[in-house]
């Protein structure tokens, strides 16, 4: 596809079929990722991927640790108190999503079964996560973005559904010891990926942008 279609098209998908990504096409995907820009091209992102029954076995730690109502502890600093426009925004994402999956406002063992499927990764046969070494700041923390808006473009241009999860940073130990990686490397989030499940009702989900104007100021 086009990279205006693939673009305009692309979505978070929140439930996957079983079926994994054949190994040479992940390889093919993340080279062509690593094109993504960087400052002074230091590329600061750190990759890991996890399948099998390393995939597994995280998404048993991580709905353990959640199940016991254990704290994330993230390794960099996450605003979570939205206000104003950007917490309507966020209500208005959430809501749009309970309806699709039946869930009321007042369900709140349906709101908690929803949190839980981050957890779970919405099943997917795989997941990525995403750092970078824990000195360095917001600054570096953007090119890791702009990497990780690479690789879910890339993968949707190769039929490959994603979705970026911002909960995947609360339990990064788990993540580093997976990986055997030491305290140096810092966990910003992970994208669950693999091929999207047409029959879960939270894939229905649609959102909007924004009008250009409330976002975009040209001037001269």
């Amino acid at each position: 596809m086009s990279l205006i279609d693939a673009i305009t098209s692309r979505r978070s998908i929140r439930g996957f079929l079983p079926d994994r990504v054949p190994p040479e096409v992940l390889e093919h995907v993340f080279e062509i990722a690593q094109q993504a820009p960087s400052n002074c091209n230091t590329q600061p992102w750190k990759v890991f991927v996890a399948s099998g029954e390393v995939k597994d076995r995280l998404r048993d730690q991580f709905v353990e640790r959640l199940d016991q109502g254990l704290p994330g502890q993230p390794d960099f600093p996450y605003v979570s108190a939205w206000e104003g426009e950007y917490r309507q925004r966020q209500v208005d994402c959430a809501v749009a999503l309970y309806n699709e999956m039946g869930i009321a406002r007042d369900d709140k063992p349906g709101r908690l079964r929803a949190v839980r499927r981050n957890f779970e990764l919405f099943d997917a046969p795989h997941i990525v996560f995403l750092g970078m070494d824990r000195n360095f700041g917001a600054t570096i923390s953007l090119d890791v973005g702009i990497y990780a808006q690479t690789l879910m473009l890339t993968m949707h241009a190769f039929g490959i559904s994603t979705c970026a999860m911002g909960s995947m940073r609360a339990y990064p130990d788990l993540v580093r010891e997976a990986f055997g990686l030491d305290d140096s490397t810092g966990i910003l989030l992970g994208i669950s990926f693999g091929y999207e499940d047409p029959e879960v009702d939270a894939n229905r989900t649609r959102t909007v942008r924004e009008p250009l104007a409330n976002s975009v100021v040209f001037r001269g």
